[in-house]
């Protein structure tokens, strides 16, 4: 067999590989979200459909697949039906560019799809093609209301993408490369990244919730206010996919933040000394800070109340914008000039930055959420009726 052949065959079998994991994962991450959202709610979930419903994401899979598919009247019939097909896609597509452990750590071969020097670059245009599935999906459908989710969706992207960028450039000015293995070995030389960039996380963290249209940032399918957004007209299998698509962005963004900022597949080294090369073994640790995450993106759900999306833009905009910026200025301001002091400056500025944004925080919210104020629209007449004047 020609040697690009067998390396063709062996890529192809990692990427299905990793693409039923995702979709595996997807399917019990759904049980695994009613059943914490309904122990914060003090209810009990889904419990039914086999030994403690562990066979409910099976029911709602056959449920999708069988499911009548509806014919939307006015919708565009191929471009309704390729949305859903281009979100998945795209986010299947992104979680091959990640490193799961060293090379030739899986059985003989790399533990990643694909590895390129630009690897932070193509995984952000990626996820970026991404929202064209949520809006060609909305403007397909042929209704106003998915329509509108599609508006939002696009301009809540294109927003926070700047955050989310300008958030990653103080990270790659340290180490030097875009390429994702290049970053984690940095980290085993140096430390983890959070300690270097917390300021940088902590506009990257927000950012990523509003990239996977997670609450408080779900505004793109607010079903107060929009029935159910994008997803208005689909039903059935094409639901499911779109479904798919989110939880699967959620998936990839745990495991971009824990690549980027907590030493990606490298565990503690401190535990070589129990059992020697453990903090090298692959997927393994990954696994573990992408389970921290996803749960954090579970918590904030049902913790946190939705935005309205005039706070959602005036937030990206006016706070976590300029927050990116500042970063990224003064980290090449102190490598030019400053580079002599090691790093470690560099960590308790972004550590004393972020505690002055928390410290500060209700001095910032009027950014964001400008309070109401009362007046009367007669000064003369104590009885006459009130108006609200809001901050716009």
């Amino acid at each position: 067999m020609p040697a690009w052949l067998y390396e063709l065959i062996i890529v192809v079998l990692k990427g299905v590989g990793v693409a039923f994991a995702l979709l595996t994962t997807f399917a019990y991450m759904t049980l695994v979200e009613r059943r914490l959202l309904a122990r914060m709610q003090i209810r009990i979930g889904p419990n039914r459909v086999g030994w403690n419903g562990l066979l409910q994401p099976l029911a709602d899979a056959v449920k999708s697949i069988f499911k009548e598919d509806l014919n939307i009247t006015m919708s565009d019939k191929l471009v309704y039906t390729l949305a859903p097909l281009i979100a998945i896609t795209c986010a299947l597509a992104t979680f091959g560019g990640l490193p799961a452990g060293p090379p030739n750590s899986f059985f003989g071969a790399n533990p990643w799809v694909y590895s390129l020097d630009i690897g932070v670059l193509v995984l952000l245009a990626l996820t970026s093609m991404g929202v064209y599935g949520i809006f060609l999906g909305g403007w397909a459908s042929g209704s106003k209301y998915p329509l509108l989710g599609g508006l939002r969706s696009a301009a809540q992207i294109i927003s926070y993408e700047l955050g989310m960028g300008l958030s990653l450039l103080g990270l790659l000015m340290l180490v030097g490369s875009t390429s994702f293995r290049a970053i984690v070995g940095w980290q085993g030389d140096h430390g983890w990244l959070i300690l270097f960039q917390a300021l940088g996380f902590v506009t990257f963290f927000v950012s990523s919730f509003a990239e996977t249209n997670r609450t408080p940032f779900d505004l793109p399918e607010a079903e107060q206010e929009l029935v159910a957004g994008y997803l208005t007209e689909y039903t059935a299998i094409k639901w499911a996919l779109f479904q798919m698509a989110e939880y699967v962005n959620m998936i990839t963004a745990s495991a971009l933040m824990s690549t980027l900022f907590f030493g990606g597949y490298k565990g503690p080294q401190f535990l070589n000394v129990l059992i020697p090369g453990i903090s090298e073994w692959p997927f393994i640790w990954l696994i573990l800070k992408i389970a921290v995450f996803l749960f954090i993106f579970i918590w904030a759900r049902a913790t946190l109340p939705r935005l309205r999306y005039d706070q959602l833009m005036r937030f990206g905009w006016k706070l976590l914008f300029p927050l990116a910026l500042a970063n990224t200025m003064f980290t090449a301001f102190y490598l030019a000039y400053l580079k002599g002091w090691g790093l470690w400056p560099l960590g308790v500025a972004g550590v004393l930055g972020v505690a002055a944004l928390i410290a500060g925080s209700d001095r910032v919210r009027p950014l964001w959420n400008k309070p109401g104020v009362r007046v009367l629209d007669d000064a003369e007449s104590p009885r006459s009726k009130t108006r609200i004047v809001g901050g716009d």
